[in-house]
């Protein structure tokens, strides 16, 4: 793409930063830092969070040309490393965001997200990248009828169940925004945080960051500031406590926003919904996975039954 004089003076008023948590993925680490250094328009600061058990500084000193500030950070939580990150903004940041380690950018997606920020109304608090090699989950027919999960994309359902934003071709706004691919006001930054209280991997983090924001501002997904994100599966071993997560925090979620109209009641149905889903399914198709993921939704609905969310550490991946 050929930038001329005037959209560069525009964009250059957008002074861009993107925080990178990462754990134990150098490979991953490195394409997705050869995706910045390619950029049309190269992001004005960027910081690696480590978290590895060896740490990959060695793989940062590849990329002097992102100038990268490098913070080591243990015990590692996603949370606890994105708001790390935000800690060491310059003075002269004007938006920064989150990348996750395993994103692949296309050429012109920062310069699109730089572009969309020069005439963003004041209204408008975050905005998300299009991953374009993401489907996204199909709702089900039934949690529809029922009135637990949202009706458009980018809904977040009373349930605490979210509609998945897949590949775009035109801007859409949404409750909330995908956490490993976004990027946000300052002002947003020094307002809202992180809730360490999700820890580990931090299954549905992004929401309940997002959706706090969703309550002031407007939130978008951007269909032409493209990336695909090479997200691994769950680890077999890690399905129950993934199940557990998909109940323990949405109810965590869902009684924190009570007030906004999320529903409790909506949520123990989501959640006796996700039990019968992911057992008989594990049964029908034969799969371990599921089922070991419909004894963690039991686990985790026993542990609500028992006073209220419990905050769980752990790792998918």
């Amino acid at each position: 793409m050929i930038v001329d004089a005037g959209q560069k003076s525009e964009i250059a008023e957008v002074v861009l930063a993107f925080v990178i948590p990462t754990k134990d993925r150098s490979e991953d680490l490195r394409r997705m830092l050869r995706s910045l250094v390619a950029q049309t328009r190269p992001p004005d600061q960027v910081i690696v969070v480590d978290g590895s058990r060896v740490e990959v500084s060695w793989c940062v000193a590849e990329f002097p040309e992102l100038k990268i500030d490098y913070v080591r950070l243990l015990p590692p939580s996603l949370s606890a490393q994105r708001n790390a990150g935000m800690a060491v903004l310059r003075p002269e940041i004007t938006h920064a965001g989150y990348l996750d380690d395993d994103v692949v950018l296309e050429l012109d997606a920062v310069y699109e997200m730089a572009t969309f920020w020069v005439s963003a109304g004041s209204d408008i608090g975050g905005a998300a990248f299009n991953v374009v090699n993401d489907a996204g989950s199909i709702p089900s027919a039934l949690m529809q009828r029922l009135g637990v999960l949202g009706m458009g994309i980018g809904c977040v359902a009373p349930s605490g169940l979210v509609y998945e934003v897949g590949p775009i071709k035109i801007n859409v706004e949404s409750d909330w925004l995908c956490g490993g691919a976004t990027v946000w006001r300052r002002e947003v930054i020094e307002a809202y945080s992180y809730d360490n209280w999700f820890q580990g991997t931090g299954f549905m983090e992004d929401v309940d960051y997002s959706y706090g924001v969703r309550e002031r501002y407007r939130l978008f997904v951007l269909a032409a500031a493209r990336l695909a994100h090479f997200t691994p599966p769950v680890r077999p071993d890690r399905q129950f406590l993934f199940g557990k997560w998909q109940v323990v925090n949405r109810m965590h979620i869902v009684r924190k926003y009570r007030h906004r109209g999320l529903s409790l009641r909506k949520a123990w149905g989501a959640s006796l919904l996700l039990l019968v889903s992911n057992s008989v399914r594990g049964i029908f198709y034969r799969q371990p996975g599921l089922w070991d993921r419909g004894l963690g939704n039991m686990a985790g609905i026993v542990s609500e039954l028992r006073g209220g969310s419990e905050s769980i550490g752990g790792f998918l991946k």
